[in-house]
């Protein structure tokens, strides 16, 4: 894999600024178990994917890795809809997903 991604993850994981996400774009590079400094045995993952730069990224363990999508162009955090119900027009805003955004 090379390239930005969106990677989701089966479970919720805390992102470096402290907040509680499902998924994070940014560039993806695979690592194996040594990278963090340790061998893991068969009951871990094996391999894992750091998605970011080296001042911030998150550490993804393989088995928690739902979707991978390649997707160069960073996603929108929410959009704006417009609801209308006899001739009143509001503008709603919705959050798009909990995506941890790496530049």
């Amino acid at each position: 894999m090379k390239g930005k991604y969106i990677v989701t993850t089966d479970n919720w994981f805390y992102a470096p600024d402290g907040n509680s996400y499902k998924a994070v774009w940014g560039e993806v590079e695979i690592v194996e178990d040594t990278f963090l400094g340790i061998k893991t045995n068969r009951n871990s993952s094996n391999w894992f994917a750091k998605v970011g730069n080296e001042n911030n990224h998150v550490v993804i363990a393989g088995c928690q890795i739902h979707y991978a999508t390649k997707c160069e162009e960073m996603p929108a955090k929410s959009f704006t809809h417009e609801l209308t119900h006899e001739l009143n027009v509001k503008h709603v805003t919705i959050e798009a997903a909990r995506i941890y955004i790496i530049k």
